[in-house]
């Protein structure tokens, strides 16, 4: 069995709230740097989700929205190669664009 690995640097402030986030996929390539990350894993023996929300001081309100936005829809996407339920797939997809869509209006309001 060959190994992979994920390796995710979280750089903390005085206070250990997350200053700079950096992840690497590649050992032979330098890390990339991060405004936020979310990681999940399941746990099959518990059937529970387990994961890791960290973003750093410096990321915006508007790029958190497009961040959860690009997040939803990839997981719309795992999920339908997955299962293939459409149905489902396309429900997951329109919450994500109608999440979207009212942060957009509420920017928009809060702004004038």
């Amino acid at each position: 069995m060959e190994k992979s690995s994920i390796v995710i640097d979280v750089y903390l402030d005085k206070d250990k709230v997350p200053a700079q986030l950096a992840w690497n996929a590649n050992p032979d390539r330098e890390s990339q740097p991060a405004k936020a990350m979310l990681v999940a894993f399941w746990d099959g023996a518990e059937k529970t989700a387990l994961h890791i929300d960290l973003w750093t001081k410096e990321m915006m309100v508007d790029e958190m929205a497009d961040f959860y936005y690009q997040t939803m829809m990839g997981m719309a996407d795992t999920f339908d190669r997955a299962t293939h339920n459409h149905e489902l797939v396309h429900d997951m997809k329109d919450f994500a664009k109608t999440f979207f869509q009212k942060f957009r209006e509420q920017q928009l309001k809060e702004n004038k």
